[in-house]
């Protein structure tokens, strides 16, 4: 782990290669998994705040996991997460789009009906935080549904952080960024 600015930050998010390549994957790690999408408490309450100007948006069974279990939930793990269609299937958010799953939070996002663009874990994956009192800890999540996004990655020679830059400042900002910058370019 590497110290950048009150974070740790495993190397493997400064030296693997990842890019989404959403043609071969087609989206779904918002549909696999054993819970949804972790959330901070700030983002429940934006949740609450956005449902309805997205509401329109989403898949019908969507809609009716959120009207039944609420715009987030807290799973087995007692974590704060993102609804999930029959308790463990796809994220209530999703849509689909020939075929892609796609966040109906972000298309929301694009078209001017909200301002937040969706939950920073899913903007950031595959990066996960862990959160202590002094510190974040940014972990490389490797996942075999992402084998895709590795090769993808490796072809166009993008490491996991140059791919993630605008999650990564939309959590800690410019000037950490650029640190993490000077951070990997002195990596042996």
């Amino acid at each position: 782990m590497i110290e950048v600015d009150g974070t740790l930050v495993h190397e493997d998010v400064l030296k693997q290669e990842f890019v989404c390549n959403l043609n071969k994957c087609k989206g779904i790690c918002c549909v696999e998994g054993d819970s949804g999408a972790p959330l901070d408490h700030h983002e429940k309450l934006i949740l609450e705040e956005i449902y309805p100007k997205i509401k329109h948006l989403l898949a019908p069974k969507g809609i009716e996991a959120i009207e039944k279990f609420g715009t987030s939930v807290t799973d087995s793990d007692g974590d704060l997460t993102t609804t999930c269609v029959d308790g463990d299937k796809e994220c209530a958010y999703v849509t689909f789009e020939n075929g892609i799953t796609k966040c109906a939070i972000e298309k929301a996002y694009e078209q001017g009906l909200v301002d937040w663009k969706k939950p920073i874990s899913c903007h950031l994956y595959p990066i996960r935080i862990t959160k202590y009192p002094e510190f974040d800890a940014l972990n490389y999540d490797r996942w075999h549904i992402c084998h895709d996004a590795c090769s993808f990655g490796r072809e166009l020679n993008i490491k996991v952080f140059e791919f993630l830059r605008e999650p990564l400042i939309r959590k800690y900002g410019e000037q950490w960024y650029n640190e993490l910058e000077v951070v990997a370019q002195n990596l042996p």
